[in-house]
C-alpha cells in the first residue's frame, strides 16, 4: 500500500470519526428543544434549578459521547462523573414528572444521559445497559404518576411508562447502534493496518533469508577458494593465480546476487546450484555423486529445491568433517524429493538453525517440508519434498 492510499485511508476514517461524534452530539439538541419549553409554566424557583439540570445534562452528554468515541476499543468502567451526571439527570428529571403536567416529556432527560454513559461502558454490556436503563425510567415514570396526578384515569400512568421506556430505549439503542457501526469500521482498521504490518514483517524474513542463503554460501565459497590459493602460492602459482581469478569472479558473483535480491529480482537455477555445489565440494576434497534426472524437476520447483542444494551444500563445507555426499532426485509419482546427504554427520550442527529454519517456511508455503536429520552409518541427511504443480507425474 502507498503512502498515498494510507493517507486517503485516514482522512476517510478520520471524516468518519467526525460524521458519528457529531451526529451523536446533534442529538443532545432535539432532545432538549422539547424539555425546555417543558419549563416554561414552572415557578421561579423551580424553573432555575430545572432549566440548568437540562443544560448541564446536555453539555455532560457532549462530553460522555466525545469521550467514547475517542476511547473506542478501551472503555472504562463506571466513574464519578458519570454517577454525578446520572444524578443531576435524574434530580431533575424526578422533579419534572412531580410537577410538570406533561411528565413524558422530561423522560427526554435520563435518556439523553443514559445513553451517553451506556457508550462508556464495554461493548458487550451495552445493549443490556440501554435497556435497564430505560425499564428503569419507565418503572419511575409508572410510580410517580399517580402522585402527581390521579385524575387522569386508570390507563393514564402506564400510557406515561409506555411512552418514557419507547422514547429512553429508542434514544440510548441508537446511540448504542451509531457506536457500535463506529467501533467497526476502527477494528477493520486496525486490522488493515494489522495486516501491513504483517505483510511488512513477511517480506523482511524472506529478505533476511534470501540474503543468508546468498551470503553465507558466496562468503563460504569465498573463503575456501581463499585458502586454496593461499596454499598453493610458491608451489603452483599458476593455479594459485588461476584460484584468484576465480575468487575475484565469487566476489562479483555475490555482489551482483546481493544487489538483485534488494531489487526482488533474483531466482534461483537448480543446475546452476548443483554445478556450483560440485564444484566446490570437489575443490574442498568433498566426492559429490549425483543421481537422477534434473530435467525431470518441475521449473517452478527450480528455485525451491535449488535454495536448499545451496544450503545444504554450505553447511557441509562450513560445519562437516565429510568425504562423501550424495545427491538424489527424485521426481516419481505426485511428489518430487530431493536428498543431499554427506558421511561427516558428527560434526553437523543442530539442524534448527536459521539457514534450515528459513528453508523449512519457503517449503511450507508450497505445501511441502524439510527434514534434517542424521540417517545412520554416520550419515546425515538433507531431505526436501514437495507436491508438483496439479499433483501429476512429471
Amino acid at each position: 500500500m502507498t503512502e498515498a492510499t494510507i493517507a486517503l485511508e485516514g482522512r476517510r476514517i478520520h471524516r468518519l470519526r467526525r460524521y458519528t461524534l457529531w451526529t451523536l452530539v446533534t442529538t443532545s439538541v432535539f432532545v432538549l428543544m422539547p424539555v425546555l419549553p417543558a419549563t416554561g409554566g414552572l415557578a421561579l424557583p423551580v424553573l432555575v434549578p430545572l432549566s440548568a439540570a437540562a443544560v448541564v445534562s446536555g453539555v455532560q452528554r457532549v462530553r460522555l459521547v466525545h469521550q467514547a468515541v475517542r476511547d473506542t476499543g478501551h472503555p472504562g468502567g463506571p466513574r464519578a462523573e458519570h454517577v454525578v451526571t446520572v444524578a443531576v439527570a435524574l434530580l431533575a428529571w424526578g422533579a419534572g414528572v412531580a410537577l410538570d403536567p406533561a411528565p413524558v416529556t422530561w423522560a427526554f432527560l435520563p435518556a439523553l444521559v443514559g445513553g451517553a454513559v451506556v457508550l462508556n461502558l464495554p461493548s458487550r454490556w451495552r445493549v443490556r445497559a440501554a435497556l435497564l436503563v430505560s425499564v428503569l425510567v419507565a418503572l419511575v415514570c409508572f410510580a410517580a404518576t399517580p402522585l402527581r396526578d390521579a385524575a387522569g384515569g386508570p390507563w393514564f400512568p402506564w400510557l406515561v411508562a409506555a411512552l418514557a421506556l419507547g422514547i429512553t430505549a429508542f434514544l440510548t439503542l441508537v446511540d448504542v447502534a451509531q457506536l457500535w457501526f463506529w467501533d467497526a469500521v476502527v477494528e477493520v482498521d486496525r486490522a488493515r493496518a494489522a495486516n501491513e504490518e504483517l505483510a511488512v514483517a513477511r517480506e523482511r524474513l524472506r529478505f533476511a533469508s534470501d540474503l543468508h542463503d546468498i551470503q553465507g554460501h558466496h562468503l563460504q565459497a569465498i573463503m575456501l577458494k581463499g585458502e586454496l590459493t593461499e596454499r598453493l602460492i610458491g608451489h603452483d602459482d599458476e593455479a594459485a593465480r588461476a584460484h584468484a581469478t576465480e575468487l575475484t569472479e565469487l566476489a562479483r558473483t555475490a555482489l551482483r546476487d546481493t544487489r538483485r535480491v534488494v531489487r526482488g529480482y533474483r531466482t534461483t537455477s537448480l543446475d546452476t546450484e548443483i554445478t556450483n555445489a560440485v564444484e566446490l565440494l570437489g575443490a574442498a576434497g568433498i566426492e559429490m555423486e549425483v543421481r537422477g534426472t534434473l530435467g525431470a524437476v518441475p521449473p517452478p520447483l527450480q528455485d525451491l529445491f535449488g535454495a536448499l542444494v545451496r544450503e545444504g551444500t554450505t553447511n557441509i563445507l562450513r560445519h562437516s568433517q565429510a568425504r562423501r555426499c550424495e545427491l538424489a532426485l527424485d521426481t516419481e509419482g505426485p511428489v518430487a524429493r530431493v536428498r543431499l546427504a554427506n558421511d561427516g554427520t558428527s560434526a553437523h550442527p543442530d539442524p534448527a538453525g536459521s539457514g534450515i529454519a528459513g528453508l523449512r517456511e519457503r517449503f511450507a508455503t508450497l505445501g511441502g517440508e524439510v527434514s534434517a536429520r542424521p540417517s545412520g552409518e554416520g550419515w546425515f541427511e538433507l531431505c526436501g519434498t514437495a507436491r508438483k504443480p496439479g499433483g501429476g507425474d512429471a
